[in-house]
């Protein structure tokens, strides 16, 4: 357990030893759900697991912005002891622009046709506990491509903590407000860490939406693994495992 510098209750875990790979979850609103990436990882690195606040085993706590959850990030950076950032790794990223959004919304629903009916039934008010984690499990899958997607995604799903509402209502939002794409070329152009960018050609978030930030990166590996979807460490766990570990093999 870390602590934010507001001395909100952050979940950390470690495993491994060697050179450490921070673990960033996606959502937001969600929690970890690397472990079974965090177990092959930890033979060759320090491993270093989170929740973000609010999410999973982190603090029911706000309040819950992009800089909040940066200045968390931090924190448990600090917390743990550990020192400049060397390099980074982008997996199954949308890019720094918003033209994604629409084939995204397009994609996810042609995967999702066969659930349409059920998904429906279970968008209501009044939902219990395991109607919420049925319509996520049936809303993962559609992030699958290799003809598993419903045990993929009832592996993301367990355990399950609930999906903090709130802090994706107050986060993503703002998003629009200060998701310049110009602006954030310019970021990327000034980064001076090698960096990784690794995805599935099957994600349902269009991969040429990533062009630009690949181009702005000025050290920068990009990594497409055919046959997988936005969770390749669940699809393919090889490949991605191994690409991983070259890459950051490599950095001094």
């Amino acid at each position: 357990m870390v602590l934010a510098e507001d001395g909100c209750r952050l979940w950390t875990a470690a495993a491994g030893q060697g050179a450490p790979l921070v673990l960033c979850h996606g959502g937001p609103g969600l929690w970890d759900m690397f472990g079974a990436l965090a177990t092959p990882l930890a033979e060759h690195l320090r491993v270093i697991r989170w929740d973000q606040r609010g999410c999973g085993r982190s603090q029911q706590r706000g309040p819950y912005s992009l800089a909040r959850s940066v200045a968390d990030l931090d924190a448990v950076r600090g917390g743990l002891g550990l020192d400049r950032v060397r390099a980074l790794v982008y997996v199954s990223g949308t890019g720094l622009g918003w033209a994604w959004h629409e084939p995204f919304q397009r994609n996810g629903a042609e995967r999702l046709a066969p659930h349409r009916q059920r998904i429906s039934e279970l968008r209501v008010a009044d939902r219990t506990e395991a109607q919420d984690r049925e319509l996520a499990i049936l809303q993962w899958s559609a992030e699958f491509t290799d003809g598993h997607a419903m045990r993929h995604a009832e592996e993301m799903a367990t355990p399950w903590f609930g999906i903090n509402q709130q802090c994706f209502a107050d986060i993503w939002p703002g998003l629009r407000q200060i998701w310049r794409e110009s602006d954030l070329i310019a970021e990327c152009q000034a980064l001076n860490v090698p960096v990784l960018i690794i995805d599935g050609a099957a994600d349902i978030r269009p991969r040429w939406a990533v062009d630009s930030l690949a181009q702005a990166l000025p050290n920068v590996r990009r990594v497409i693994l055919p046959g997988a979807g936005h969770v390749p460490w669940l699809e393919v766990p090889g490949e991605f495992t191994s690409v991983l570990l070259d890459f950051l093999g490599g950095v001094s």
